[in-house]
């Protein structure tokens, strides 16, 4: 086991400026902007400001899925946040999430804008305003909640947990590798029993609750985040991988994972998406001014 006896946590924390880390350079103890800029806004009723990120694909994913059932209101413009450069610290950002985190969501469809944040409560907020999704019996849809807010509490041990730790962390603790990768593999298979009971998370049909758990654990299953496949043994999870494989049939689903995204093969990248028509060329050149 990593030795790191010698550190001793002081009597009162205080933040270190010139930490190392990955993340050093946005993470901070308060919140609130540090400089100026205005959002962009676009034609379209519905205004994202994302990044391709498991949390933004959750938003992206679901518009393309009420566009895809025939929701005209659902057209909406994918704005750009580069978190890795502090876009999301801007004022105007700061404006609509206080809380400084991808994804946020503006609806200007009606006499005045509202804001909503947390990409659970944007699933929702979509789902209710459509109608779509969301199932009507209450014990169905009272299991699509539980499954949303599952993913909502147990993600932060898979990302801010076991990803930082094994793949991120400067110093490669034992502890907590182990602490959170047990969580992770025991969320696995919390996932992989109920799907062997289920279609998908409510039921047997689709919902926020895929949604909403599909770019995390999806891409966990495949391998595809942290580069931990092999390490979490994710190919035992044969429920979750049929679940996977499923809905990353879906049109709208490949759709969605590309906007906002800015890594992977140029084919996956649409950076800023204002009109559907961005998919067929998938050219950078109809990028409106960039929320950066």
């Amino acid at each position: 086991m990593n030795d790191v006896s010698a550190y001793t946590p002081p009597k009162v924390w205080f933040w270190k400026k010139n930490a190392t880390g990955h993340f050093a350079n946005i993470n901070r103890p308060i919140a609130g902007p540090t400089h100026e800029k205005d959002l962009p806004v676009g034609r379209h009723p519905l205004q994202l400001y994302s990044l391709g990120t498991p949390n933004g694909v959750k938003i992206t994913v679901m518009l393309e899925e009420l566009l895809a059932l025939g929701h005209k209101g659902a057209e909406y413009d994918a704005w750009l946040i580069q978190i890795m450069r502090g876009d999301q610290f801007s004022s105007g950002f700061v404006g609509i999430n206080p809380n400084s985190k991808i994804p946020a969501l503006v609806d200007r469809s009606g006499p005045e804008p509202i804001r909503v944040f947390e990409s659970g409560a944007i699933l929702l907020y979509l789902a209710e305003k459509f109608d779509a999704f969301l199932p009507h019996d209450p014990k169905t849809r009272a299991e699509c909640f539980s499954w949303l807010f599952w993913q909502m509490g147990s993600t932060p041990y898979l990302g801010g947990g076991f990803g930082h730790f094994y793949a991120y962390a400067t110093i490669k603790i034992e502890y907590a590798i182990d602490r959170f990768a047990m969580e992770v593999k025991r969320l696995m298979d919390v996932l992989d029993r109920r799907l062997a009971q289920s279609e998908y998370l409510a039921g047997d049909n689709y919902s926020i609750a895929d949604m909403a758990a599909w770019p995390w654990y999806g891409a966990l299953a495949k391998g595809a985040i942290y580069g931990a496949g092999e390490f979490l043994d994710v190919q035992s999870y044969k429920h979750v991988q049929r679940w996977t494989d499923a809905i990353a049939q879906r049109p709208a689903v490949q759709r969605g994972r590309k906007v906002n995204c800015t890594w992977g093969k140029p084919s996956d990248q649409l950076h800023e998406r204002h009109d559907a028509s961005d998919f067929e060329t998938m050219t950078q050149d109809k990028v409106g001014p960039s929320a950066s």
